[in-house]
């Protein structure tokens, strides 16, 4: 790769990077062709944009972004693969999918709404983060929640009162 490839590649990177809250590391190495393809699939379903990176030009990525990856880039050893997504949670939702039938994608780690979380022990803790859309509509559900039940002792009452005109 040329000098100049590599400002254009570290370049994209750092465009890619500039739009994002939600940037997962992950080692994909050792998968075959079919899982790969599987997991590239998944992905591609999940709105999660997954490409393979040379760590060298992801970290000079990091390094130029506004987003602050603190240790992130420290994780940058062996083979990385970047998944780009909007939902907090999806990435890892789909790597804890496909440790089912294995032992990768191991979490080397991510950035979420510019807080950094290094480690595969935090997978189980990333799954569980809700997603915009989750806590939406958990809001949706506690305010409809009271409204339902005035309703309801609204229209009982109502009826109770109709069937004593009878």
């Amino acid at each position: 790769m040329t000098r100049e490839e590599k400002s254009i590649a570290i370049e994209n990177l750092t465009a890619q990077l500039a739009d994002v809250n939600v940037v997962y590391l992950a080692d994909v190495s050792g998968l075959d062709a079919g899982t790969t393809s599987d997991l590239r699939r998944a992905c591609f379903k999940a709105g999660i944009k997954l490409e393979v990176v040379k760590n060298t030009l992801l970290a000079k990525a990091m390094e130029v972004s506004a987003n602050d990856y603190g240790d992130l880039s420290s994780t940058l050893k062996g083979n990385t693969s970047i998944m780009i997504a909007e939902t907090a949670n999806g990435p890892a939702k789909i790597i804890k999918e496909f440790r089912k039938k294995g032992k990768k994608p191991l979490l080397k780690g991510a950035y979420i709404n510019q807080e950094i979380f290094i480690g595969d022990e935090l997978l189980d803790s990333l799954v569980a983060i809700k997603s915009r859309e989750e806590v939406i509509g958990e809001i949706i559900g506690l305010l409809q929640s009271p409204a339902k039940r005035i309703l309801s002792a609204l229209l009982n009452n109502a009826e109770s009162k109709g069937e004593a005109a009878e």
